[in-house]
């Protein structure tokens, strides 16, 4: 009967009801608000020094956009191999926790000395005189590489902030969060953290203008760049302190709380024993894997895209803003641009993905980079 059919049907419930059923349970709320907050500090953090190694080796006296690839192949890939291999000898003598701290604080310390100790004193650091005499017994095509001789500690600070990205980022970030997480919850929650990491850039790349403004009120005589790198890395490290901080909390709080993590299955993971396999096996049963060699194709793709763009892109930058800060103060603004339109772009495409599916999804990057690529040359 209708009343039956009316009986059968379940309330409706108000706007209220439904605004609670979507928020998470405490247990849940008590992983994810602090893994939450770690990913936006490294985030805060990446894009902070994404955008202030780019000015301080593309400004550099006797440098250009054209040292980016020499650092990339010669500074950088040396340094992430030798990382690999450190990281790897850590991971089997020390647990996951003391890795994460091992890593961490020591990039907050090279960058707080960097912008107090280092930089005020480059003009005794750097051997300019002698790259000049150098150079005038080399051909000219040598000249990118000699700029990283000559300002040698901008270059290892490059490599520092792409070491941060790739290491606590990518990795260590990652590791941790499918530690805490189950498979379950990763599937509703981490496209999340894309959302935020993006709020981030927008917060950060803000933050870069707001320091970079700065100058125009200093007195005469002073370095407006060296006051504003100070500022930019004491908010690296006061966010690098909040993120060994809330990891401190979640070791202390989260870990070891039944209702948050599975108990079992961390001293199983803990008893459980490594595989120990060196650099040339590792890469051996990488390249074994056809799924992981498709992946790296994919990735190193990406690399020749972005530095064939970059590279014109960023010389096209230093000739309009020569001025360190007025350099860093676009690539804040360009930062805060990304985050906004990428975030756009994450809501529009869940719906490209539901109506096209994964492989018309995948193609819109390659295209739009291909299309504006042609028509910027």
């Amino acid at each position: 009967s209708e009343g039956d059919a009316a009986a059968a049907q379940p309330p409706k419930q108000s706007f209220m009801e439904k605004l609670k059923s979507k928020i998470p349970p405490a247990n849940e709320r008590k992983k994810l608000i602090p893994l939450a907050s770690m990913f936006f500090f490294i985030l805060f953090n990446y894009t902070i020094l994404r955008d202030t190694k780019d000015v301080l080796m593309i400004t550099a006296k006797g440098s250009g956009a054209e040292v980016i690839p020499f650092i990339k192949t010669y500074v950088n890939l040396p340094a992430a191999i030798g990382f690999t291999a450190l990281y790897s000898k850590l991971c089997d003598r020390m647990e996951q926790k003391d890795v994460f701290y091992a890593c961490t604080i020591p990039f907050l310390i090279f960058f707080a000395a960097f912008a107090f100790i280092i930089f005020p004193n480059v003009g005794v650091l750097h051997p300019h005189a002698f790259v000049d005499k150098i150079a005038m017994a080399l051909p000219e095509g040598f000249g990118a590489p000699l700029a990283i001789v000559r300002n040698w500690s901008y270059a290892v600070f490059y490599v520092m902030a792409e070491m941060w990205g790739s290491v606590v980022a990518s990795l260590l970030f990652w590791s941790f969060a499918n530690e805490v997480t189950t498979v379950d919850e990763a599937k509703k929650y981490y496209p999340l953290f894309g959302l935020g990491a993006n709020v981030a850039l927008i917060f950060s790349g803000q933050y870069v203008r707001f320091v970079s403004a700065m100058r125009a009120n200093l007195p005469p005589g002073v370095d407006p760049w060296g006051v504003s790198l100070k500022y930019l890395m004491g908010a690296v490290v006061a966010s690098g302190g909040c993120l060994v901080s809330i990891f401190s909390y979640m070791q202390r709080k989260v870990m070891t709380d039944p209702a948050c993590v599975d108990q079992e299955k961390q001293e199983a993971r803990k008893k459980k024993k490594k595989v120990k396999m060196g650099l040339k096996d590792s890469a051996k049963f990488l390249v074994s894997s056809p799924y992981i060699r498709n992946l790296a194709t994919l990735v190193i793709s990406y690399g020749m895209c972005i530095n064939l763009v970059e590279v014109s892109w960023k010389a096209k930058l230093k000739a309009a803003y020569p001025d360190p800060n007025a350099y860093s103060a676009f690539m804040g603004n360009f930062s805060s641009a990304t985050g906004s339109v990428t975030l756009a772009m994450m809501l529009l495409g869940r719906k490209i993905f539901q109506k096209f599916g994964w492989g018309f999804a995948a193609k819109v990057t390659p295209t739009m980079i291909g299309v504006t690529g042609m028509a910027f040359y």
